[in-house]
């Protein structure tokens, strides 16, 4: 699934990767600022002829995927580093100190994933690009404004020595 407003590109790029045999595109106003409800609500629209429901463990898929696994009545797996078997799945704990090892009993699983724990897909797909329609927005939220926060230091990206303490 790509969803967004104007996510035909990112569809087609999705449509080249290496086993994908389909890719659903749902565009629409409602889904150009990743609010967590409308794109809930469409993965949910989605859900009955898939067993599991999978997004990166990003700020979008930290959001959205708690709500899709309520809606549904099942526990999340979250931030998984490995998948064991079809229903086992491993992910750190206590800060990375620990790795555990999770059992789904659900039917449906909704699990987050940690990508760099994983190779990149490789490219040489030729999947087709069904365009979908997007749920109606449901009004719970909107979207008021991205603003960076101003400040004297310099962008930690962009220096060239970075300090740390700690402790041993």
């Amino acid at each position: 699934l790509v969803a967004g407003k104007a996510a035909k590109a990112a569809a087609d790029q999705a449509a080249k990767l290496s086993g994908v045999s389909k890719v659903l595109l749902a565009e629409s106003d409602a889904l150009a600022n990743n609010l967590a409800e409308p794109l809930a609500d469409l993965i949910v629209s989605l859900a009955g002829s898939y067993d599991t429901i999978v997004s990166a463990a990003t700020s979008v898929g930290k959001t959205v995927l708690p709500r899709v696994a309520a809606l549904l009545d099942v526990a999340q797996v979250s931030e998984i580093i490995e998948v064991v078997s079809p229903d086992t799945f491993k992910r750190p704990i206590y800060a990375g100190n620990a790795i555990q090892t999770v059992q789904a009993s659900d039917a449906k699983k909704v699990i987050t994933v940690r990508t760099a724990s994983f190779a990149s897909a490789a490219e040489g797909g030729s999947a087709t690009v069904e365009a979908i329609a997007a749920v109606s927005d449901p009004g719970l939220s909107r979207f008021v404004a991205d603003a960076l926060s101003a400040s004297d230091r310099p962008e930690l990206t962009s220096a060239k020595i970075i300090i740390s303490g700690g402790r041993a």
